[in-house]
C-alpha cells in the first residue's frame, strides 16, 4: 500500500513514468512556487534532486539530473543519522541501556586498546566525541584497508578525553554498527529493515560490509529521497510514525541537543545531527560527503532533502550553497505560503 505522502508526490511530478530529463524542465503543478528556483538549482553542477515536505505533505520535488526521487543512492555520511536512529530504537527495544552506557557492554574490545575505553559511551560515539584518534580524513584510508574496521578504531591512541571534542570520525558509527550485530545477532542491515523500513514503509537496499561482514556504519548507505523523507518526518514528530512511537520518547531532543562543535563549520552537533541557523529559524540537518543533506525546520514543520553527485572531488563550499538554496528559496517560499511569522 502506498502512503498518501508517496501518492502525492507522485501525482506531483509523475516520476514513475517521466525521465529524469522531462522531471528536470519543472514541474507546474508543484504548489510551492519560488521565483528562480530552478535556475539556481541548476546552475549547481552536482546538484540531483530537491523533495520539500511542510506538514508532511509534499509542496516541492524537482530532479534536475541524475536519478528519480524513488531510486536509491548513496548518501554518504548521512548515513550517520539513519545510524543514530537506529541505535534510538535499540533503546527503545531494550537492546542498549541509554546513551550514558560504556561501550564496552556492547562490544568487544581487543586487548590492545588503551583502557580509556572504557570511559567511552554510547552517546561518545553518537557524538563523535570518543576521544580516539579520528578515522575520518587522512586517516580514512589506512583504516578501511585494514583487515579489522572495529578493532582498527577501538585501538586508535587517545587525542582527547572521552567526552572532550567534537572529532569527527566514521569509526565511531561502525563500532556502533558492530555493536549493534553483537548484541542482537542480527545485520546492521536486518536491524534497520525491520526498525525503520517496515513500519515507515521504505525500502532499504544492502550496503557495504566490512571485512568481518559488519555493514557500514555511518558511510555509504543507499536510500531514496523519499526514504529520507520519511526519515526527517520521523524526527520532525518526535519519533512517532502513523500513531506508533518508533524512537522512545525525548529522542529526538536528545539527538538535537548540541554537544561538539565542527571545526568545519563551527555548527553544532547532537547525536547525528548537525544544529545550525538558517533564513532566522533553528534548522537540524544531517549530511553527506558531495552533498547529500537532510533538514528538519520544526518551526516551519519543513522536512526537506536534496541529493547530489556523490563521487569526488567536492568541497565544503558545495554544503554552504545547498544552505544558501534553503535560506533564500525554499524557507522564504514556505514562509509566504503560510503566511506565519518568524520564530526568531
Amino acid at each position: 500500500m502506498i502512503p498518501h505522502w508517496l501518492r502525492r508526490i507522485l501525482a506531483l511530478t509523475g516520476l514513475l513514468l517521466a525521465s529524469a530529463a522531462a522531471q528536470g524542465a519543472g514541474n507546474p503543478d508543484n504548489p510551492l512556487e519560488i521565483d528562480g528556483f530552478v535556475e539556481e538549482a541548476r546552475s549547481l553542477e552536482r546538484l540531483h534532486g530537491v523533495l520539500v515536505a511542510v506538514d508532511g505533505e509534499p509542496v516541492l520535488a524537482e530532479v534536475v539530473r541524475g536519478p528519480a526521487l524513488d531510486k536509491a543512492v548513496n548518501i554518504k555520511s548521512l548515513s550517520k543519522t539513519v545510524m543514530a536512529a537506529l541505535v534510538g530504537v535499540a533503546v527503545r527495544e531494550g537492546v542498549f541501556e541509554g546513551p550514558e552506557q560504556p561501550i564496552t557492554e556492547v562490544i568487544s574490545v581487543p586487548p590492545a586498546a588503551d583502557q580509556r575505553v572504557r570511559k567511552i559511551t554510547i552517546g561518545h560515539l553518537l557524538s563523535m566525541q570518543a576521544g580516539l584518534q579520528r578515522t575520518s580524513g587522512p586517516h580514512y584510508g589506512p583504516w578501511v584497508n585494514s583487515d579489522n574496521w572495529v578493532n582498527h578504531a577501538l585501538t586508535q591512541p587517545f587525542v582527547d578525553e572521552p567526552g572532550g571534542d567534537m572529532l569527527y570520525s566514521t569509526g565511531s558509527y561502525h563500532i556502533l554498527s558492530a555493536a549493534l550485530t553483537e548484541t542482537t545477532g542480527k545485520s546492521t542491515l536486518v536491524l534497520a529493515r525491520s526498525w525503520l523500513g517496515e513500519p515507515l514503509d521504505i525500502t532499504i537496499p544492502s550496503w557495504p560490509t566490512d571485512p568481518q561482514g559488519i555493514y557500514f556504519g555511518g558511510n555509504d548507505m543507499r536510500l531514496s529521497p523519499l526514504a529520507l523523507l520519511a526519515i526527517g518526518e520521523l524526527y520532525r514528530n518526535d519519533g512517532r510514525h502513523g500513531g506508533v512511537q518508533i524512537l522512545p520518547e525525548g529522542w529526538v531532543n536528545t539527538s538535537w541537543q548540541p554537544r561538539g562543535e565542527s571545526r568545519y563549520t563551527d555548527d553544532q552537533y547532537g547525536y547525528g545531527w548537525f544544529v545550525t541557523k538558517l533564513h532566522g529559524y533553528e534548522v537540524y540537518y544531517g549530511r553527506g560527503y558531495g552533498g547529500q543533506m537532510l533538514y528538519v525546520v520544526p518551526d516551519l514543520a519543513v522536512t526537506a532533502v536534496i541529493t547530489s553527485d556523490p563521487s569526488p572531488p567536492s568541497s565544503p563550499s558545495f554544503t554552504q550553497k545547498l544552505d544558501a538554496l534553503m535560506e533564500r528559496y525554499i524557507l522564504p517560499a514556505v514562509e509566504q505560503r503560510s503566511g506565519s511569522a518568524r520564530l526568531r
